[in-house]
């Protein structure tokens, strides 16, 4: 299973003719969730191939083959969507795969420890990590200015926060 990312999760059934709503975990939406892909759904890996798809308010609304009527849809709500793990190269310089950056460390300029990377959250325009710290989560800007370096290989990510950025994020903060 270690080579299967999580691309998203069947929110629930949408209307009666076995479409589900899917909240998605990844940015690359049109190559995760076109007609014809296939994803693996639910704890035993079930391969669904997508019939139709089709998007409403950035959240795609799928129709697998063999999934027809509504309670074959509700059958599905909480199920993860797996793919197969894409190798790296694949990607455009500078944007990385999600599951790539959760549990890369992070630290400062200075070398000083700010945290664990165990989420990103937000589309590619707009990402930032989630990085647990000795104080809480804080939220990080993914953007070339602030996180200066990205050593995906050494699980390692230099940030130059600015000034007040990680108080802000400290519980008991104001």
């Amino acid at each position: 299973m270690d080579d299967l990312v999580l691309v998203g999760r069947v929110a629930r059934a949408h209307g009666n003719k076995g479409q589900v709503i899917v909240n998605p975990d990844t940015d690359f939406l049109d190559e995760r969730f076109r007609a014809g892909a296939v994803l693996l759904v639910g704890p035993d890996g079930t391969e669904r191939r997508i019939r139709a798809v089709r998007f409403q308010k950035g959240r795609p609304i799928l129709a697998f083959d063999g999934i027809e009527t509504m309670n074959d849809a509700e059958a599905l709500a909480g199920a993860e969507l797996k793919v197969a793990r894409a190798p790296a190269d694949s990607l455009p310089a500078g944007t990385f795969f999600h599951y790539d950056l959760i549990g890369c460390d992070v630290v400062d300029t200075r070398g000083e420890t700010i945290g664990t990377v165990t989420a990103v959250e937000g589309t590619m325009e707009m990402s930032r990590l989630v990085v647990a710290g000795p104080r809480g989560d804080v939220l990080i800007p993914l953007v070339a200015a602030i996180c200066t370096e990205i050593d995906v290989a050494r699980r390692r990510i230099v940030a130059d926060p600015p000034e007040g950025l990680l108080a802000v994020n400290e519980r008991g903060a104001p």
